[in-house]
């Protein structure tokens, strides 16, 4: 199950600190959009985590995640750059890869080519008027293009999978599709036909985290989600992420974030 997006289509086009706004829960936490998103860095550096796999990223890295990938990236003060949303469901109309991309652009002629392709969007949004959508679009299938003619020429820069990295890979998206229920690491390891402290020892190594904190994470950034954007009661938060109790999600959210989830919603 791929959960709501807190990005509403149509295309958008934001500036990476925007996402920040709320502390690094926002950047840092597990979680997934229901729509492609293309994360431009322009400045900074740091280290993303997507499909349980955790690498360095700089300045002039693009990174393209498809609708429903877990992830998360680490974002200070130094880092800068632009998101591009593309609405939910436009994967039928452009070939956007199926697959996370993260590409790593020395030439600068590429940094230009991207610049512009995604200023067009951004002008297309601010000031379209007759045939915007279909604009948008146009500019939207150029912008795909761009992504797989990069992916040629970057073929020879994609890391080989391994039983690790496949491992991790098959834990997050189970765990995307089956957090909002009320299994745990156990439960996960026994569908993936391995032992909880194997799974564990994976996701340290791929991600630098167990699996239980994987897990977590994602269940109270949903959490999280769910008290600022919406005013679905704590008991119905409780039920719809599987806690046995609304008390046990006040114990469970107060200890993973510090605050209890009416404090938590007060605050942002």
């Amino acid at each position: 199950m791929t959960t709501a997006t807190e990005f509403a289509s149509p295309f958008r086009v934001l500036p990476l600190g925007r996402l920040a706004k709320g502390g690094r829960w926002r950047t840092e936490a597990m979680r997934s959009y229901g729509a492609p998103v293309l994360l431009w860095f322009t400045r900074g550096q740091g280290r993303i985590t997507i499909n349980g796999r955790t690498n360095g990223y700089t300045s002039h890295n693009a990174v393209f995640i498809p609708a429903g990938t877990m992830h998360g990236f680490e974002m200070s003060a130094s880092v800068a750059g632009v998101i591009v949303v593309f609405p939910a469901g436009i994967e039928d109309q452009l070939s956007l890869p199926d697959e996370p991309v993260h590409l790593r652009l020395t030439d600068a002629d590429q940094h230009i080519e991207l610049n512009r392709l995604i200023e067009a969007i951004q002008s297309e949004l601010e000031n379209g008027t007759t045939a915007s959508d279909r604009a948008l679009v146009s500019h939207a299938g150029l912008l795909s293009v761009w992504i797989e003619r990069q992916l040629h020429t970057h073929e020879e820069e994609t890391p080989r999978e391994d039983a690790t990295t496949r491992l991790a890979a098959a834990f997050t998206a189970l765990v995307e599709k089956e957090f909002h229920s009320a299994k745990t690491v156990r439960d996960y390891a026994k569908a993936l036909g391995v032992t909880p402290t194997h799974l564990s020892r994976v996701c340290n190594k791929a991600c630098g985290r167990p699996a239980s904190a994987i897990l977590a994470d994602r269940v109270h950034y949903e959490a999280r989600r769910l008290l600022t954007e919406t005013h679905m009661p704590v008991k119905d938060i409780a039920a719809a992420l599987g806690f046995a109790s609304p008390a046990y999600f006040t114990r469970a959210f107060t200890q993973h974030t510090g605050r209890t989830p009416s404090q938590f919603r007060r605050g942002a």
